[in-house]
């Protein structure tokens, strides 16, 4: 019971910082204005690590590298804690840890952009004048335009929010199932 607890709270505190990381770089990506309460708390929660990580790694061409980069980092102690939390010498399976940490940080990435579009169409149904409806807005724009051009209004309804949701839910089965089987495999 002690380790599944230790397990969870890994995957908590984990988790929310490799968000914060990957929407950091979403948030340079798309220039959400560096002023706002979101970007602001992104920031700081994030700092202590992407600061030193960028005077070694530029962005280049729009990209936070030095987020991605940290991560990347975080995903692989992520992964590193937990094989040595299972009890298993993390040395042996270095491969695998490093595959686990990529495909993790692709799970944290995918759920990111479902959670964000989840909340966009909440506010957009609950409270459209919101503060946050912007910024939302923008981060979501580049992955729901596109599906926008293919999925017609019905009735003033905007479905592809919905379609993303089915697309991020296959994408994250699939990747569910590949560190399933790189665990199972001992890749």
């Amino acid at each position: 019971m002690l380790g599944e607890i230790a397990h969870f709270l890994l995957n908590t505190v984990f988790t929310l910082f490799g968000a914060a990381l990957i929407l950091r770089v979403w948030m340079q990506a798309v220039r959400v204005p560096p002023y706002n309460p979101v970007t602001q708390a992104v920031l700081q929660a994030t700092n202590w690590l992407v600061l030193p990580l960028r005077r070694v790694i530029p962005g280049v061409r729009g990209i936070d590298w030095a987020s991605v980069v940290a991560a990347l980092v975080t995903a692989l102690v992520y992964v590193g804690l937990v094989v040595v939390l299972i009890g298993i010498d993390p040395a042996a399976f270095a491969p695998a840890i490093v595959i686990a940490a990529l495909l993790t940080v692709v799970q944290w990435a995918l759920n990111l952009v479902l959670w964000m579009t989840i909340l966009m169409a909440l506010l957009s149904w609950l409270n459209p004048r919101s503060p946050a409806m912007p910024i939302l807005y923008q981060l979501t724009a580049p992955v729901l335009n596109p599906l926008r051009r293919v999925i017609p209004h019905l009735g003033g309804i905007d479905l592809s929010p919905l379609l993303l949701f089915v697309i991020v839910q296959v994408l994250l089965m699939v990747v569910t199932r590949a560190k399933f089987l790189l665990t199972h495999l001992g890749i």
